[in-house]
């Protein structure tokens, strides 16, 4: 007689808790001895670049004993922490008679909420996200990050793990529920181990959204589910300069609610023609349901959009191609730079980091470099727009 058949549910349970048990355990091992992500340290050179002056001025601070003291490592090599960074930033800018050395927005100039969004998984929408709100903290900003996708990727890089470390209520859902429960978002945002970056955590509670939303909209709720996200971050927007969403792969009730919070639209595509079909149908859809929304009440004006390329691969021609297709149809929409794909990027993500975490050491220079100048490029350009919508000077 054949033994009996496994329940399908009890395996996939079963795999799920054993994959997660290992990746708790690797975070230990990754992360000693709290089990928590650290920073890494900058060379003076790289700080004196982040804050914009030469690293013999850093030195002559130094010398002189005025602002933080950097760890002087083997061979007198200087090394400052992002929090000495920032320090720094603020001791020239309180004595550089008028020179900012620190970006945060001033005056009426007002948070810029940028949503990162496509329905393709593999798009790159985590990876643009994470290194955006990255780039912008190292150069002084005062960034959040909102991960909004259930499958919590963003989440897991900034060191936590969705089902241990993020409790019920816990994410943005317990500030955008429909019930009594409901809380300020401010009780909700995490702080990281990376200065100038805080997080709003995700996990499975997220897709509650997508369930209760139906049922809310029969009921006739008052508060309309599009104006929920954009209501709860504007309880903490005066806390921050740039607000990064990352979305969902799905248009579902919490991707429009994103849509409709945004000042501004980041579409992240991979130039192969598979791709691009999804995008225009993810256009098309998204187009649809704004115009709803709008109808219903919903406020859409966005200061940009843009198109973002990732994982792109300059020698492959169907991709060139791609490309080029791209801009003659999108123009100035489509960034200029381009996200290239790297070893270096998917190998920093096997220890759960990004390229601007760790150190150059690790790899071979030019593939660093490489991979470093591109990010750079992107996320340099995606700032100048931050910029022109706060009507700055270039």
């Amino acid at each position: 007689m054949d033994a009996a058949k496994p329940n399908m549910t009890s395996v996939i349970a079963g795999d799920g808790s054993a994959l997660s048990q290992e990746l708790n355990r690797l975070r230990k091992t990754l992360f000693p001895p709290e089990s928590k992500k650290a920073l890494r340290s900058f060379s003076s050179g790289e700080a004196a670049k982040l804050i914009g002056v030469a690293d013999g001025y850093l030195r002559q601070l130094s010398l002189g004993g005025k602002g933080p003291q950097p760890e002087i490592g083997v061979g007198g090599r200087r090394s400052y922490t992002l929090d000495q960074i920032n320090e720094l930033r603020k001791l020239l800018e309180e004595g550089g008679k008028g020179k900012r050395y620190r970006p945060q927005r001033a005056g009426d100039e007002q948070c810029q909420v940028l949503s990162v969004v496509n329905f393709k998984g593999g798009s790159g929408k985590t990876t643009t996200a994470a290194h955006l709100a990255q780039f912008l903290a190292l150069e002084g900003y005062r960034v959040l990050a909102v991960d909004l996708d259930p499958q919590a990727s963003l989440t897991a890089l900034h060191g936590y793990q969705p089902e241990f470390d993020i409790g019920p209520n816990e994410t943005l859902y317990g500030a955008i529920r429909y019930d009594h429960e409901r809380r300020s978002l401010e009780h909700i945002v995490r702080s990281t181990y990376f200065s100038g970056l805080d997080l709003v955590p995700a996990n499975l509670e997220l897709m509650e959204f997508e369930h209760d939303t139906p049922k809310a909209l029969v009921e006739g709720e008052t508060e309309a589910f599009f104006g929920r996200i954009a209501t709860a971050l504007g309880e903490v927007d005066h806390r921050y300069d740039v607000m990064i969403l990352d979305c969902p792969p799905q248009l579902g009730f919490l991707t429009l609610g994103a849509l409709c919070a945004a000042t501004s639209i980041l579409i992240t595509v991979h130039p192969q023609m598979l791709d691009v079909m999804s995008m225009c149908q993810f256009l098309l859809m998204a187009s649809d349901l704004l115009s709803v929304v709008q109808e219903a009440g919903a406020d859409i004006d966005y200061d940009f959009i843009r198109y973002v390329i990732t994982r792109y691969e300059p020698s492959d021609g169907p991709q060139t191609q791609m490309v080029a297709f791209m801009r003659s149809l999108f123009r100035e929409r489509v960034l200029t730079n381009a996200m290239l794909k790297s070893t270096a990027i998917s190998d920093a993500g096997l220890s759960k980091q990004t390229l601007y975490e760790v150190g150059r050491e690790n790899f071979t220079r030019a593939t660093y470099d490489r991979a470093l100048e591109s990010l750079d490029a992107v996320n340099t350009e995606i700032e100048a727009l931050m910029q022109q919508a706060w009507r700055r000077a270039p």
